[in-house]
């Protein structure tokens, strides 16, 4: 058992999450009013996935490391191949046990995320997927101790940890 009283084994929790295959497009503009429980150990991310679930690329536009309380959340984007890949994070604070309407905006070269509605970070480059990618959520316990990252759950972490999603906006390009 680790210092944290976690033992390592990420089966100790059940985790999982959910896509919207129904909807698959190449850019547009996504929405998601949200809040998630403190839950040490257990983390977030909403994002978009590519159709055809080769990873990357991959744009996570809200996610975080399981740590608790919950006082940031991070927009990620992923792109390469999977043994060659490179990603460029951006950081917001805020609490996400709160309600908030999340977003990304997502155009050729660009990937703008918002938080109720107010642009917090741009990314412009070259490397921003072309490639059809649907709507996803997961919550997800870490393997403790891989790195800095990866919270790990502890005597602190409740019984459930709930990812609470009001409504949902998808919109095409």
């Amino acid at each position: 058992v680790a210092a944290n009283g976690c033992t390592g084994d990420i089966n100790q929790l059940v985790t999982g999450g959910v896509k919207l295959t129904a909807n698959s497009q190449t850019y547009g503009k996504y929405e998601v009013r949200m809040r998630v429980d403190n839950g040490q150990g257990v983390s977030l991310v909403a994002l978009l996935w590519p159709t055809t679930d080769t990873w990357p690329p991959e744009i996570d536009f809200t996610e975080d490391s399981g740590g608790s309380p919950r006082t940031a959340i991070t927009a990620t984007e992923h792109w390469g191949t999977a043994t060659n890949f490179s990603q460029i994070n951006d950081t917001l604070a805020v609490d996400l046990t709160q309600w908030h309407t999340v977003g990304v905006e997502w155009t050729p070269g660009k990937i703008v995320y918002t938080m109720d509605g107010v642009p917090w970070a741009t990314e412009t480059n070259a490397n921003v997927s072309d490639v059809p990618m649907q709507l996803a959520f997961q919550t997800q316990a870490w393997q403790c101790g891989n790195n800095s990252w990866e919270q790990c759950a502890n005597s602190s972490t409740p019984a459930e940890v709930d990812m609470d999603v009001d409504w949902i906006a998808v919109y095409a390009p």
